[in-house]
């Protein structure tokens, strides 16, 4: 099943790097990426990125949580879309 997780990210080097390898390292498999500056907003960045896994979505938000970059995540599944 594919999702897509909204996250906003504080600008920092490496932080698109940290976000993708905790979905790989989650067995979440990236599918596609969409970034954009956070209108009016301290330059954080709004970030879409869309996986693909069998396991529980939850597992990945919760470890995105933890990314000391990551402001927020938001997660939905994207319905009839599978790889």
């Amino acid at each position: 099943m594919q999702y897509r997780l909204d996250l906003v990210l504080q600008p920092a080097e490496g932080a698109l790097l940290r976000v993708i390898g905790m979905a790989e390292r989650r067995g979440f498999a990236p599918r596609a990426i969409t970034g954009a500056p956070v209108a009016a907003d301290d330059g954080r960045w709004h970030l879409q990125l869309v996986v693909d896994s069998q396991r529980p979505p939850e597992t990945l938000c919760r470890q995105m949580e933890k990314i000391y970059d990551c402001v927020s995540v938001q997660m939905t599944a994207l319905e009839g879309v599978s790889a």
